[in-house]
Formats: C-alpha cells, sequence, structure tokens
C-alpha cells in the first residue's frame, strides 16, 4: 500500500491500531539509557510516544501525513513532545529523513515490504544508529503464512531473522547481533488463543 492508501487508512476519528506500545519493546529496551530514540515507519506513533513517556527524546517518520497527524495527537495526549517527519523509509535516501549516527535507538515494527525496500530501510536505519546504539526490528515471520495466523498473506513482503540480519550486516558490517529469532505473539480467535509468528531482531552497533 502507497502513502495514499495509508492516508486514507488512517483517515477515521478512531486509531486503527492500538495506542499501546507494541508487547515487545517495553522489554526488549529495558535496562538502555534513554536518549535519542527513531521510530521507523511509525504509523500513528504509539511506540514513539510510549518511548517520550519514558524519557527519550523520540522522532517518529513515516510516509502517511494522516497517520503523523494522528500521532502527534497522541503524543498531546499524553502530555509528550515528539519530532514527526514525513519520509518514504522504503527509499535508498529518503527525502528529509534524519541523516548520520545520531540515535540511540532504533526502532521499527511491522513493516512489511519486499526485498528491495526492506534492504533499502534496514540500511538507512543502522546507518543511522549512533555507537551503542540499539536497533530493534520486529515483523510478521514468513514461517507465519503455514503455521501463525493473521498478518499479510503475500510472502514478498515476509521475511526472517537470517534476511534481516543479513540486511543489516550489509550496510554496518560491525553490528552485534543479540538477539534474531522467531517468536510466538498470542492473538485471540474465535474464543480461543492462537500464536502468531514474528521475527525479532536486536543488535547494537559497536563504539
Amino acid at each position: 500500500m502507497d502513502a495514499a492508501g495509508w492516508d486514507e487508512r488512517y483517515d477515521t476519528a478512531e486509531f486503527v491500531w492500538a495506542t499501546e506500545p507494541n508487547r515487545f519493546l517495553p522489554g526488549e529496551v529495558e535496562g538502555l539509557v534513554p536518549g535519542r530514540a527513531l521510530d521507523v515507519a511509525c504509523g500513528e506513533g504509539r511506540n514513539a510516544v510510549w518511548l517520550a513517556t519514558q524519557g527519550w527524546s523520540a522522532t517518529g517518520i513515516d510516509f502517511s501525513a494522516v497517520g503523523l497527524a494522528k500521532a502527534a495527537q497522541l503524543a498531546e495526549h499524553a502530555g509528550v513532545t515528539c519530532d514527526w517527519m514525513v519520509a518514504d523509509v522504503a527509499e535508498s535516501r529518503p527525502a528529509g529523513a534524519p541523516a548520520g549516527p545520531q540515535f540511540d535507538l532504533v526502532v521499527l515494527f511491522y513493516a512489511q515490504m519486499g526485498a528491495e525496500g526492506r534492504r533499502n530501510m534496514l540500511a538507512s536505519s543502522a546507518l543511522a544508529l549512533a555507537p551503542c546504539g540499539t536497533l530493534l526490528w520486529v515483523a510478521h515471520d514468513v514461517t507465519n503464512l503455514a503455521d501463525g495466523v493473521g498478518g499479510p498473506q503475500d510472502g514478498s513482503v515476509l521475511s526472517g531473522p537470517d534476511d534481516v540480519v543479513a540486511d543489516l550486516l550489509a550496510a554496518v558490517p560491525d553490528l552485534v547481533v543479540e538477539r534474531a529469532e522467531v517468536v510466538r505473539r498470542p492473538v485471540e480467535r474465535d474464543g480461543g488463543v492462537v500464536d502468531a509468528l514474528d521475527t525479532l531482531v536486536r543488535v547494537r552497533r559497536h563504539d
């Protein structure tokens, strides 16, 4: 879906996604000293806003101006300030995106796209990491198609831990891989609970 499509999807009074942070975010950043954080493909901003409430100086970037407007509303409601930037993170050099190694934390949640866009997005995200900075990727795993539930049904926008790590190391070879695995995410379906399968990758940049 392009920016216009997401603008249309986000153009509702209610939030499309939950306003709480992604379930994996708090545990994966626990213990990190708050600094500058970048939420890539942030949508309606729930993760950037939560990071700001935890003391991070948060920036959210997305190609949907409508999504970012709702993100700003969410931040105001939470009593925090974030920076919001409109840019297409799938481009090799996103116009308007932050440049240079300046972020202590970069998070990418469910930014599902084809291989070329994913490589571009992960490369620019890894290069944005400051020394000792952490990058966290969570997305629907390719195995979710056959063995999980929900998520995109187009395999071309799915990947696995090895794909993500390879893309990151191609951009910044000295990244330290702290975690790269498929994780289970409980989802309520038809009165019961089933598992969706996600990729979770966390890397750290050398000092």
